[in-house]
């Protein structure tokens, strides 16, 4: 009797958890905000991309939830249901069994008692973020925020009892850096079907998790008994009842946090659904960027292409944007981080093709940055003090580097393939006048770049003067047919790249 009264109780509070007998939830989406965009894909291609995101190249972001008071790496509400998994095993050990202890009781565990959002913008600020990204909800179902369509299990509700989105955009404000947003809710409803399952072998073999209890539903969703539990976790097959729901709460989301910047974890989601909800927040946020990760999306117009844990092969017309993380996306204990070498590696690559670095540092359960993820920052925060002259509000140049870039073949989640870029390596910017050369390392004596000889085919002009960023004197150098060759100062400016500040090219 005390499941059916919570059952019941929760219908009646959120009626849009119900599925429909029919299809009835195309003809229920609420109006989106006036304004030149019209809620089609056709009217989204006039969208252009705003100079802001141009010009800032770098921001940090904190995919931080529910799912990191674990500290177990990501995806942790999906996989302690997938027997056998290395986070259902430890699950087991740790809390117990996903029948009785499941992703609700991990969202109640989520504390950040250490979580002063304030000081961390301070450290993101000084380590050169232009911009900062909160996460507002994951594949998990959790919202951030105090949503009104998700009223049990969001941030204010439930776990740390605060506005998350809120406290981070407040602090972003006050530090003067543009505020964004990412979004991942539009799979949930597939991601988290496994939670409806059972153990299918052992002792509690075919004993339900906890995901089947209805008194749940408005958390792991009102999966329809009986039906086979899809395998495919990144889905979008769902019901019009779900698509009605995501779209009302991301709506929610920008109406009261209006983001510079909407990230979604995908391309845009669920046709007119989707296409409205751009609609909706492109007249809500008028210098707003929206980011896919389907490149027809952006192809059309609508959005900036975001390249996850990958760099693009080549220069690109319009800006974009890689997302990856240093570590895992969320906490997990022990991890190795990238070093500042590699991600200044990656910086470098990336601006020169005309992208923007979005930075992952996964905060523990705490809410505060651990020792190693310091360490990482403050290497970012020395580099950047030095040569992000090199950086902010530059261009591509005509070619991005000195080597030849294969213009064909993956781009996303690429970044495993990767090589240390060595002081043989060269990467350009401009701005202006002025050509930036970063040299990926330091040169005894002297830097040569065979792409600025005036020989060569890219019609390089003759170089006036060249600095060296960080360094106070101008630097001896000769140009000819074949290369520039720069003579370096006996210590270096920076660690890992170094910056040539170049007039003439």
């Amino acid at each position: 009797m005390v499941t059916r009264r919570v059952t019941l109780g929760l219908l009646a509070a959120a009626p849009s958890l119900i599925l429909p007998r029919k299809s009835a939830a195309q003809d229920q989406l609420p109006p989106i905000a006036k304004g030149p965009y019209d809620g089609t894909a056709q009217g989204l291609t006039k969208f252009r991309i705003p100079e802001w995101f141009r010009d800032a190249k770098f921001g940090i972001w904190a995919h931080w939830g529910p799912q990191s008071a674990a500290e177990y790496g990501d995806w942790y509400a999906r996989n302690i249901y997938i027997q056998g998994s290395d986070q259902n095993k430890y699950h087991v050990a740790t809390f117990g069994h996903p029948s009785k202890f499941g992703h609700k009781d991990i969202c109640r565990m989520w504390k950040g008692d250490k979580f002063e959002p304030d000081h961390l913008m301070e450290l993101y600020k000084k380590a050169g973020a232009k911009y900062f990204m909160s996460m507002g909800v994951h594949h998990d179902n959790f919202d951030l925020w105090n949503s009104k369509h998700q009223p049990r299990w969001n941030s204010v509700a439930t776990g740390p009892k605060k506005d998350i989105v809120g406290l981070w955009r407040a602090a972003a404000r006050k530090h003067g850096l543009k505020f964004a947003v990412s979004e991942h809710l539009s799979n949930s409803y597939n991601w988290l079907a496994v939670s409806h399952g059972a153990d299918k072998t052992g002792d509690l073999a075919g004993v339900a998790y906890d995901g089947q209890d209805p008194a749940y539903a408005d958390l792991y969703h009102p999966f329809p008994k009986g039906e086979p539990i899809p395998t495919n976790a990144m889905s979008r097959v769902a019901p019009d009842s779900w698509k009605l729901l995501y779209f009302r709460r991301i709506q929610d989301l920008i109406d009261n946090y209006q983001p510079d910047l909407l990230y979604t974890d995908g391309g845009i989601p669920f046709d007119q659904y989707g296409y409205r909800l751009v609609s909706h927040y492109y007249n809500r946020v008028p210098n707003g960027v929206y980011t896919s990760k389907t490149k027809k999306d952006c192809e059309n117009g609508a959005c900036a292409l975001d390249i996850e844990r990958g760099i693009a092969n080549e220069i690109l017309a319009e800006p974009w944007q890689t997302d990856t993380c240093i570590g895992q996306w969320h906490y997990k204990k022990g991890a190795r981080y990238k070093t500042p070498k590699t991600v200044v590696d990656m910086l470098c690559d990336i601006v020169s093709r005309n992208g923007n670095l979005m930075l992952n540092f996964p905060l523990p359960n705490s809410g505060a940055l651990d020792d190693e993820e310091l360490k990482v920052l403050d290497g970012i925060t020395q580099w950047m003090s030095v040569n992000s002259e090199g950086i902010y509000g530059t261009r591509p140049w005509k070619v991005s580097g000195n080597a030849t870039v294969a213009a064909a073949g993956q781009m996303g989640f690429n970044e495993r393939n990767r090589k240390e870029l060595t002081a043989a390596d060269v990467r350009f910017t401009k701005k202006g006048n002025t050509l930036y050369a970063f040299v990926m390392g330091w040169p005894e004596k002297q830097a040569v770049i065979p792409t600025l000889g005036q020989g060569g085919k890219l019609q390089v002009g003759k170089i006036r003067a060249v600095e060296l960023l960080g360094h106070k004197e101008r630097l001896q150098f000769t140009q000819d047919e074949s290369a520039l060759t720069v003579q370096l100062p006996a210590e270096k400016p920076s660690d890992h790249a170094v910056t040539l500040k170049i007039a003439g090219a």
